[in-house]
């Protein structure tokens, strides 16, 4: 899965405008949009979706699912949580 907000960040660290991600994933650039409009994680049919990370992967990019750490356990770029929202206060491990 990814979001929204991690399509956007991929996006400006290639330096890509929405027209150059569209072709680099073979996909129309209104479809990148409503991608990167969407509320939360990006919703669209599985083939498009493939293409947009198949994309993303092979520019270099690497999405970092929450709570995971990088392959290479190097930095990575991912979105603080919200203040005074960590895990362990919601109970989580």
């Amino acid at each position: 899965m990814i979001t929204a907000a991690q399509l956007r960040a991929a996006r400006a660290l290639l330096g890509a405008d929405q027209r150059k991600l569209a072709e680099l994933s073979g996909l129309s650039v209104p479809t990148i949009q409503r991608m990167e409009a969407s509320g939360g994680v990006v919703r669209g049919n599985v083939d498009s979706l493939m293409k947009l990370i198949d994309a993303l992967d092979s520019a270099g990019i690497e999405l970092i699912a929450e709570g995971a750490l990088s392959r290479g356990g190097g930095r990575g770029v991912r979105l603080k949580s919200p203040a005074g929202t960590r895990a362990d206060d919601e109970g989580g491990t």
